[in-house]
């Protein structure tokens, strides 16, 4: 197997446990809530002070993987991971076990993961543009988010069960070493670039340099503050906002709506809740297939637009007919659907702000995705309108940001930069 393969299955790997360690608290909300008399709205505010710092620290994560290099740069984030997660269990038990004191230390401890999960994306995705030619990015990128959706669906089950069998706190310090074995299996193998790995053929190393611009060497300040001005950039940024406000009412509510609304039981909604996850894995792989033919006959703007555009449309479907669904398991067919076609527009997303930004992919990744997560930071009104409005049009809300993802992606223009050069307009 060629090596370019193995970087990407340990990248894999780490996108898996991401998603396990840092969403496992989402099917432990409902035994939060009951532990402590939790309101949705003070449950938004545990949740959103994770979506704050990982939002906050995405371009200071892309520029602390472009000074450090993805080896040691992803390795430290796995090890604060493990670190994290078993302090998350332990969190309430620092303060007066009361309501106040539990929100209080989950919020400490839920900001502090999301600064350390924040570089793993953006670090991934200029690994990935350093280990794969120019045109074949969006395939890699949608293989490293078929991970997270996998690491996602994993949580359902897996955490329930944990929790159904020992507690919700024990759950969490069950998975802590998960973070410490995938942080030393990354730092035994992965390299920074193709001509850092020993086992890299020059067969392969040509193959992955082919049509590459020259390496600008370490971004200027002044290059920094280009990315950041990249209308491009900007652009994808705001689309991804409107995605990701879709990704999230998944990734952290799914479970509580199955469970409040849906009334299925714990162990069912645990079941129920990894089906749209698994649908995320398989579309992830199809949209980033799809992206990367595209742009080699189309262009990069079509080749990435189009992809973007029939997912949204699709998601902005899925999820209405999920929620006014009557039969329960028919919801769950629908809105598994809905959340697999944002997964199928996640490789054109990546794909295009490599195009944008060429050798400052990290930066401008960061960029987006802090646009994209910005979404996340609002969980407490989230929260406020399930319990002012009900599940149903807080959910149907979700249709309306999709809607305006798609006028943005009209405006994204990358024709003539499929060589990954960076650029402004």
């Amino acid at each position: 197997m060629p090596v370019r393969f193995r970087i990407l299955a340990l990248l894999f790997g780490l996108s898996f446990v991401n998603y396990l360690v840092r969403n496992n608290i989402s099917v432990a909300l409902p035994s939060i809530r009951a532990e402590f008399s939790l309101s949705g709205e003070q449950l938004g505010w545990i949740l959103g002070s994770f979506n704050l710092a990982y939002a906050l620290f995405q371009i200071p994560g892309g520029m602390f993987g472009d000074w450090l290099g993805a080896r040691r740069a992803l390795m430290i984030c796995a090890v604060v991971w493990g670190l994290l997660t078993f302090v998350t269990g332990f969190a309430p038990h620092l303060m007066v076990a009361s309501a106040t004191g539990a929100i209080v230390s989950l919020s400490v401890a839920r900001f502090l993961m999301g600064v350390s999960h924040a570089p793993i994306f953006t670090v991934a995705a200029a690994s990935i543009a350093r280990w794969f030619p120019p045109g074949g990015w969006a395939l890699p990128n949608s293989i490293l988010n078929t991970g997270l959706t996998l690491g996602q669906a994993a949580v359902g089950p897996l955490v329930t069960l944990l929790i159904i069998k020992f507690g919700w706190r024990e759950s969490f310090y069950v998975l802590t070493p998960l973070a410490f074995i995938t942080a030393a299996w990354w730092w035994w193998y992965a390299r920074d670039t193709p001509s850092e790995h020993p086992a890299v053929t020059p067969a392969e190393r040509d193959y992955i340099e082919a049509g590459r611009a020259a390496p600008t060497g370490a971004p200027s300040a002044a290059e920094f503050f280009k990315v950041l001005r990249n209308r491009n950039v900007l652009l994808l940024a705001g689309a991804y906002f409107c995605m990701n406000y879709v990704f999230y009412m998944f990734a952290q509510w799914l479970f509580s709506y199955l469970v409040e609304e849906r009334g299925f039981s714990m162990l069912e909604s645990g079941l129920m809740y990894a089906l749209p996850f698994l649908a995320g894995a398989v579309l992830a792989l199809a949209g980033g297939f799809t992206c990367d033919v595209l742009c080699r006959r189309l262009g990069p703007t079509l080749g990435c637009r189009l992809p973007a555009l029939a997912g949204l449309m699709l998601v902005a479907v899925f999820l209405l007919a999920g929620i006014y669904s009557f039969n329960h398991y028919v919801a769950v067919a629908f809105l598994s659907l809905c959340f697999g076609f944002t997964q199928f527009t996640e490789g054109a997303f990546w794909s295009a702000a490599t195009y944008a930004s060429g050798s400052h992919t990290a930066t401008a990744t960061g960029v987006m995705n802090t646009g994209g997560n910005l979404a996340g930071v609002l969980a407490p009104v989230v929260g406020i309108m399930v319990d002012r409005l009900g599940w149903l049009p807080t959910l149907a809300s979700g249709s309306l940001f999709a809607l305006v993802a798609i006028v943005l992606w009209f405006f994204v223009r990358l024709d003539g930069r499929a060589r990954g050069e960076s650029y402004e307009r």
